[in-house]
């Protein structure tokens, strides 16, 4: 896509979806930390529906690294695989309280060097808790879509993240996660993509193919 397409394509969804937000309940750095990790594999409303009890429990970073494993196992179990997010959570918390002070590090390299935490998740910790837009979260509806759209070919994630800060311009990639997010969930639906609703099907490989 060049780079006048993408600019249109981000400013039609951009219209299309101004509500565009990040989807996790959180009031805190290290809250959004745990919630990230427990969407892994799980839908974000599940992990809001899981996370208030969780939340009232531990309250701080402290409590998380406290807590008996068996009990917060239990209270994460909805969002699924939660012996090893139980694991990563502890063990995230004592990291930061050991090597960071307590606080939430706000650097990728950093965050990474976390317990459960990847480069998608550090990606939507800096945007969502440091108003840091250094990369792209690439999650299952934004590799969908890239791969859908023609904005990427490649299928790992960090590989498709690097051709996307390749075609947007940097102003525009705070919205570009939300806005991807939002459009799989509505539109560019997995199973039954409504193509012809599409604002921005004029722009897209697989429509035109399709068509």
């Amino acid at each position: 896509m060049k780079k006048e397409d993408s600019i249109t394509f981000i400013k039609l969804l951009k219209e299309t979806y101004p509500e565009a937000t990040c989807s996790l309940d959180f009031s805190s750095p290290f809250e959004l930390v745990v919630a990230v990790m427990l969407s892994a594999q799980c839908t974000d409303e599940r992990v809001n529906k899981t996370t208030p009890h969780l939340f009232n429990r531990c309250k701080t970073i402290q409590d998380f690294m406290n807590i008996d494993i068996h009990e917060l196992e239990k209270l994460i179990h909805p969002c699924g695989f939660y012996k090893n997010k139980a694991k990563n959570i502890k063990l995230c918390a004592k990291q930061i309280i050991e090597n960071f002070g307590g606080e939430v590090p706000h650097t990728m390299q950093e965050l990474t060097s976390l317990a459960g935490i990847g480069r998608k998740s550090a990606n939507v910790i800096l945007l969502e808790v440091f108003g840091i837009a250094e990369g792209i979260a690439v999650d299952t509806h934004v590799k969908r879509i890239s791969n859908l759209v023609g904005l990427s070919k490649q299928k790992e994630p960090e590989k498709i993240e690097q051709d996307l800060l390749k075609i947007f311009p940097k102003e525009y990639l705070k919205d570009i996660n939300h806005i991807l997010v939002w459009h799989g969930r509505n539109t560019c639906i997995a199973r039954n993509p409504k193509c012809s609703i599409c604002p921005v099907n004029s722009l897209c490989k697989f429509y035109k193919i399709k068509n």
